[in-house]
């Protein structure tokens, strides 16, 4: 039995084990770097050939043209199934429900301030971000150009004059009917009674349902609504979503004084159902604060009124109100 110079044992023709001799590598570190981008023997180019390089090049890019095309035809087909103006999950089926959230304007502008409309009733500079705040806002109802269509679609709608197919009701924001709550009165906020703007979310093919029967009214709406409600004439006008508003706690109620509603105390039944029309403008109704205390924080809430829009006051969960505080030094 023999031994290879590695000491390893000869154990017949299988079994040999041989030691090759290696050339020494006296490259430096940057000829290395060097031949590994480019080798000049071999013609490699990071330790491929041109050949090789091609093939993979090649590979890659029918395989992302086809993933392309792929990815282009599922869009095609997902968005040919989709339609602009009919969503395909609606109202129970959908995420949003059928229950609309109410919201108010202007809003803070830092959301530090939370649901806080604060403003020094001598401070020319925070009244006007507020009233630009509200400006902005209102930018589509006073300027129908920024509208789809600019706004050709729109009519003047009543009670006993719904809209008709493809047409929208406008929502003339500079009319007699807003009293103080229009821009050359900076909203009320110069005389610190300020007007604040609710408006209801917008849910497709939701159809609200009146209290429009005097005399089957929930026992907890409050009393001045309802000798609103039954001092009206025309039938057709309780077919309105109706809004009251009040303080929350008892200090809040005194401190908040009378309110009036412009242009009436609710969003009128003919804006709905919302069918995503172009030139769509939400209603609203603008509460006129007319003698809120000064230097107090005053917790306001204002709620919808319509049998299928249900109310849930909560700190985490309010349904149905909305909740903001005011407060003018």
């Amino acid at each position: 039995m023999s031994k290879g110079r590695s000491g390893a044992a000869d154990n017949g023709p299988a079994g040999y084990e041989w030691e090759y001799a290696r050339k020494k590598d006296d490259r430096t570190k940057w000829e290395k770097i060097k031949q590994g981008i480019w080798n000049p023997e071999k013609h490699q180019f990071l330790g491929r050939t041109a050949k090789s390089w091609g093939g993979i090049i090649t590979f890659y890019l029918i395989f992302y043209v086809v993933l392309a095309v792929f990815f282009a035809i599922c869009m095609k087909i997902w968005m040919g199934a989709i339609d602009d103006r009919y969503p395909t999950w609606q109202l129970e089926e959908s995420i949003i429900g059928t229950n609309p959230g109410m919201g108010f304007r202007p809003l803070p502008s830092s959301a530090d301030e939370g649901s806080l409309i604060w403003y020094q009733a001598k401070n020319k500079t925070n009244i006007d971000s507020w009233v630009n705040n509200i400006n902005k806002f209102l930018t589509k109802y006073n300027n129908s150009e920024k509208l789809p269509q600019q706004g050709h679609n729109q009519i003047i709608c009543h009670y006993d004059r719904p809209p008709q197919p493809n047409k929208v009701c406008a929502v003339d924001i500079n009319s007699k009917a807003w009293g103080p709550c229009v821009e050359k009165e900076n909203y009320g906020f110069t005389s610190s009674s300020p007007c604040i703007f609710l408006k209801l979310n917008r849910i497709y093919g939701w159809v609200p349902e009146y209290y429009n029967d005097t005399k089957n009214l929930p026992s907890e709406m409050p009393e001045s609504l309802v000798n609103h409600i039954k001092s009206i004439n025309d039938t057709n006008e309780l077919n309105t979503i109706w809004v009251s508003c009040y303080g929350e706690g008892p200090a809040d109620r005194e401190n908040l004084g009378p309110i009036q509603y412009y242009p009436r105390q609710g969003f009128p039944g003919y804006f709905y159902p919302y069918k995503n029309v172009e030139g769509y403008l939400s209603p609203l109704v603008a509460i006129h604060l007319q003698r809120p205390a000064l230097h107090s924080l005053i917790n306001i809430e204002c709620r919808a009124w319509a049998k299928n829009v249900l109310y849930k006051r909560s700190l985490h969960n309010r349904e149905g109100s909305v909740h903001f505080e005011l407060m003018i030094d």
